[in-house]
């Protein structure tokens, strides 16, 4: 007998004041506020857990004060974590500090690297104490719904209606959210894609997090300490992982083990290309982040490059801005237009500034790596001048670490 597999529908129409697509850190941080607020607030996770590797792991200074805020610094200080306190690039035989975080002002004088999955979780578990919070993992967004809201497939593969004054989008750069709201986002060239691969770290390196650039004849790469291995990026030109690919496993082994002097303890994690996952760096944004009742936040809205680990920063500082600002207007049901684009004025010039840094650093830095022309000899104004001015290492870390505009904490979510 054939398997009826046309989908199930409910008969209960679920409601909520507003819906967030997407788990991540926007999300978790939105629903957390709004739900402190009173809000009505439902967020959609289309996995069913928060575990995926390669994943933003940094927590940086404006989020770890959010936190003490919000009452959950003593929680965040409990997971496993290092802490970043300095920058360091390899170029050739230079080695240089490019961002100092022990200059910063402020509590937390460093970027946590915190699992994103652990961070996940310790949100999901504040925002569950929380009456009008509701989490729904292993749902999936699949479209719009007229008159306000979403269609999502739960857990079970029943397809399932949310009605909702507010859809937020915060399902990433791929965002179907924003492609059903017919929101689409100017691109940016950007040169290069990123190999993502996991490095057994074979010795203590001790507390503090080892995170350093390498770039060496025309090959560059970052490591990501988390613990018992590294997670590494190895930066390859735009559009060749194909190509690259072709010329065998071992050929890559040898780059990068001679980019970070690895050696076959490494490297035998490395078996083949299934350990080799494929990033396809995107650098967008939305001219208008929002239309109807919908609104997008974080990558949804801008995508950024991985350079400097500022998207989750950013995406988190979007969450709490949206948050204060949107609040009042959902309990009163006179949500408008005007407070969604009251969200994108607070937030556009930040994530613009964020946005040109990187694309300058593609430019001194990721562009001349990849064609060769970098080395000890031809490292970057900028980076000279810190390396010889240390003060300036300071200048670099408030730009990377805490960005253009820290968003304040509502009062209304403060414990």
């Amino acid at each position: 007998m054939a398997m009826d597999r046309r989908p199930r529908y409910n008969s209960t129409m679920e409601r909520t004041q507003c819906c967030v697509a997407g788990g991540g850190p926007a999300g978790m941080v939105l629903g957390l506020l709004l739900a402190r607020a009173g809000v009505e607030v439902t967020v959609l996770e289309k996995h069913a857990d928060f575990f995926r590797d390669f994943r933003g792991d940094t927590v940086h200074p404006p989020t770890l004060m959010l936190l003490d805020e919000l009452g959950l610094g003593e929680r965040f200080a409990e997971l496993p974590s290092k802490r970043l306190e300095k920058m360091r690039m390899h170029i050739g035989d230079t080695t240089i500090v490019a961002a100092d975080f022990s200059r910063i002002p402020g509590p937390h004088k460093y970027i946590a690297m915190v699992p994103q999955w652990d961070f996940l979780n310790l949100l999901a578990e504040a925002a569950a104490e929380e009456p009008t919070f509701t989490l729904r993992m292993g749902a999936e967004v699949t479209g719009l719904r007229e008159g306000g809201g979403v269609r999502y497939r739960d857990s079970d593969g029943v397809e399932r209606e949310l009605a909702a004054s507010l859809v937020v989008g915060c399902d990433g750069r791929d965002s179907l959210v924003r492609s059903e709201a017919g929101l689409v986002p100017e691109e940016y060239e950007v040169p290069m894609d990123v190999w993502w691969v996991r490095v057994p770290k074979l010795r203590d390196t001790g507390k503090e997090a080892q995170v350093f650039g390498r770039f060496a004849d025309g090959l560059a790469g970052v490591t990501m300490d988390r613990g018992d291995y590294y997670q590494t990026s190895y930066l390859i030109r735009k559009g060749e992982d194909e190509a690259q690919r072709a010329e065998g496993i071992e050929k890559f082994r040898e780059r990068i083990g001679g980019l970070f002097g690895w050696g076959d303890g490494e490297l035998e994690a490395i078996r083949d290309w299934d350990d080799v996952k494929l990033l396809k760096v995107r650098m967008t944004k939305l001219p208008r982040w929002y239309s109807g009742r919908v609104l997008c936040l974080g990558d949804a809205a801008h995508a950024m490059s991985p350079v400097g680990g500022m998207g989750v920063n950013i995406a988190v500082q979007d969450a709490v801005a949206a948050a204060r600002i949107l609040a009042a207007p959902l309990l009163r049901g006179t949500l408008t237009a005007r407070d969604l684009a009251r969200v994108q004025r607070r937030r556009s010039v930040a994530v613009s500034l964020a946005q040109k840094q990187q694309l300058g650093e593609h430019k001194i830095l990721i562009e001349p790596a990849l064609d060769g022309t970098l080395t000890g000899a031809t490292v970057p104004f900028p980076l000279r001048l810190s390396d010889r001015f240390p003060l300036l290492t300071g200048v670099a870390a408030f730009l990377g670490g805490i960005g253009p505009l820290r968003e304040k904490t509502p009062v209304f979510a403060r414990r």
